[in-house]
């Protein structure tokens, strides 16, 4: 059988399978919106006095946006399987390009085809064709996934952009962590769909830094000389100006240029911080800052750092984790060790499962240990897929203190001011918390939404150095540090 014949069988099979799941979950969606009132009751539909029609329609749309969310998953998978056999059959219709030119040539030719099909730029069809391939050659799992609409297509993008660069061995076990309940260790915590996609971008990223097959420290090398400045003209006679720097560098400015605008801020000052920010950012870097220097506080601000204790001391390469910035190599945060002073707080991890077992403090005072302690459990602010920073955040007591609430690290969890008012102004409830879990959140209509769980994994053990089995008095510390 000529290849033209086997790729015209398994690209039409594939394709027609991904547009019948596309039909059966628009099925689905008919019946739902479709069903019968529930005024309606009994076998000759006699009208339910006690029904609330309004309740029942808005019951009726939540589970027709669940429904049509996982037929727009179903209908990007059928894209992706449509623009790949595409690309696959006009490959096999022409011949071996003779020059590198006639091969980009060939290229430009598709995915200009692709733009004028589907009316995008060219530079999203080329996007797409790259996605598209990737997905059907590489990454069957999350393709699977998306086709029955258990993933959204932003879920799948970030599968492929994270495993771009990687080895087929190295992508294959990304994908296998985050999709494969039977993986040699699959991912813990909510599933890759119950995730908001920012929420598992850095998921996947955090593994991806951990288990690529290239040191941390030699690819944060080889990205130092891509560092520029960028400048991008918007509407209204307004510019973008953005810096690509050393994470920690990057997070430094950030940390400095908030400390000064909150600095800034009192009953007279009719900017926002996010204006003060800007404002500031730009007088620092023309040396002309529009205020006095002299009445600014200077900017302190906490850096929380997770260092497995042996990444600390040089013995592996381990990535450590800066609260605010993620996983960055560890002569990052050996650097801010040196340098972080009272700023500085250390978080030890226990080397069987990478659970956090102490935090270091300077203050004995239990309030800000708390702090500190809830800004590592949480992370951002508690809502579902709310990114907030951890000191833009609210400490709130989960049972309130009126109602017999304690001020204990399972009572307490972190909320973006946003949301903390929304949890006093409707009927948003979170739920327990736990030492070392945030506490997740039940919606008006009874729907739960989990936390984010960490997805901790032992630290690297330089080999020879810790035994399989803890001497008694390795245990005793580690039951003494995790009290």
């Amino acid at each position: 059988m000529e290849a033209g014949v086997v790729i015209d069988v398994g690209g039409r099979a594939a394709v027609a399978a991904a547009v019948a799941s596309v039909a059966g979950l628009v099925d689905e969606l008919v019946a739902v919106v479709a069903s019968p009132p529930a005024t309606l009751d009994g076998p000759d539909r006699v009208p339910d006095a006690d029904a609330d029609p309004l309740q029942e329609l808005s019951e009726v749309c939540l589970d027709g946006l669940g429904v049509l969310a996982r037929v727009e998953a179903a209908t990007a998978a059928a894209k992706v399987r449509l623009v790949a056999a595409y690309a696959e059959a006009a490959d096999a219709m022409e011949a071996q390009p003779a020059s590198a030119y006639e091969a980009s040539a060939r290229e430009m030719s598709r995915v200009a085809e692709v733009a004028c099909v589907l009316t995008i730029g060219e530079r999203a069809a080329s996007a797409l064709l790259g996605e598209a391939h990737a997905l059907t050659t590489s990454l069957p799992a999350a393709l699977d996934a998306l086709q029955t609409g258990t993933i959204a297509w932003q879920h799948a993008r970030i599968v492929v952009e994270e495993t771009t660069g990687l080895t087929p061995a190295a992508a294959s076990a990304l994908e296998a962590h985050f999709f494969d309940p039977d993986a040699p260790n699959p991912a813990r915590g909510a599933a890759p769909g119950e995730l908001v996609p920012a929420r598992f971008r850095r998921k996947v990223r955090a593994w991806r830094e951990r288990h690529h097959p290239e040191s941390v420290e030699k690819r944060h090398a080889e990205k130092l000389a891509d560092r520029r400045m960028e400048y991008a003209p918007d509407r209204d006679g307004m510019a973008w100006l953005s810096l690509y720097l050393p994470g920690d560098t990057a997070l430094a400015i950030w940390n400095k240029t908030t400390a000064v605008a909150r600095g800034l801020q009192d009953p007279h000052e009719s900017r926002n911080l996010t204006q003060l920010r800007a404002d500031v950012a730009a007088g620092l870097l023309l040396g002309s800052a529009n205020q006095n220097a002299g009445e600014v506080p200077s900017p302190k601000a906490d850096v929380l750092v997770t260092v497995p204790v042996f990444s600390l001391l040089g013995l592996t390469d381990e990535p450590a984790h800066v609260d605010g910035l993620g996983p960055v190599p560890p002569s990052m945060a050996r650097r801010l060790v040196a340098n972080g002073a009272s700023s500085f707080y250390r978080v030890l991890v226990d080397p069987r499962d990478g659970a956090p077992l102490e935090i270091g403090r300077t203050s004995y005072r239990l309030p800000e240990s708390l702090k500190r302690w809830l800004r590592m459990r949480d992370g951002t602010c508690t809502f579902p897929g709310c990114s907030n920073h951890t000191q833009d955040n609210d400490v709130d007591h989960l049972t309130a203190w009126q109602h017999g609430g304690s001020t204990g690290i399972s009572n307490l969890g972190q909320a973006c001011p946003k949301h903390h008012r929304l949890k006093h102004r409707s009927a948003w409830t979170p739920t327990q918390a736990t030492k070392d879990q945030p506490p997740g959140w039940i919606s008006p209509t009874g729907r739960y939404y989990p936390a984010e769980h960490p997805d901790r994994e032992p630290p690297l053990m330089p080999p020879g150095c810790v035994p399989a089995a803890f001497s008694p008095l390795e245990q005793v510390i580690l039951t003494h540090l995790a009290a």
